[in-house]
């Protein structure tokens, strides 16, 4: 069983992927983790990144290939991307939603708490957040309809578990997920 999990920035991607790996014994990987990775080795931050992916199709494909990979090779894992879904079509596909405003307080938080982990540029404000957030996820959309034939990745018909967290703990999420993985046949 493979699940993949995708969603909006501040969703709790990282956070549920993790727990559900745990409460399965499966491996997790994170797409995300290694985008800001490559960010960081081409001296840049994620939306810099995001940016030169807009016409630099490398940005992408990498860590899409690598995804793809995984899902040939390997079973039993939980993978964290926006596009992994769509990669790795032999999965439990999940989407975690999110209201804009609390996943930009989520994101704040982590930042606060470990600004280089995320690889993101300085903000002074929740709403200067929210805004980089919203142009992220407009420069994913382009990239990814313009290097995936229009895929949106906001096509709920594409996803066997869509999930509100905005007010949904970790932990009853997580559940939901680990509960549908037991019934869910690929």
């Amino acid at each position: 069983m493979i699940i993949t999990i995708s969603g909006k920035p501040g969703s709790g991607k990282t956070t549920v992927g993790r727990l559900v790996a745990e409460q399965l014994g499966y491996k997790q990987y994170d797409i995300g983790i290694l985008r800001r990775e490559m960010a960081r080795k081409r001296g840049m931050t994620i939306e810099e990144y995001n940016t030169l992916g807009e016409t630099d199709s490398s940005t992408d494909t990498e860590a899409d290939d690598y995804q793809a990979e995984l899902g040939r090779t390997e079973d039993n894992f939980v993978i964290q991307g926006r596009t992994s879904f769509h990669f790795i079509p032999n999965s439990l596909k999940v989407f975690l939603d999110v209201d804009t405003r609390v996943g930009a307080e989520r994101i704040w938080g982590d930042l606060k708490n470990d600004p280089e982990s995320r690889n993101q540029k300085k903000h002074d404000s929740i709403e200067s957040l929210m805004k980089s957030t919203q142009e992220r996820i407009d420069s994913d959309n382009m990239r990814y309809a313009k290097y995936y034939d229009g895929l949106n990745i906001f096509d709920r018909s594409q996803y066997d578990l869509w999930l509100n967290t905005t007010e949904t703990s970790a932990e009853k999420v997580v559940e939901t997920i680990v509960n549908a993985a037991k019934n869910h046949k690929t």
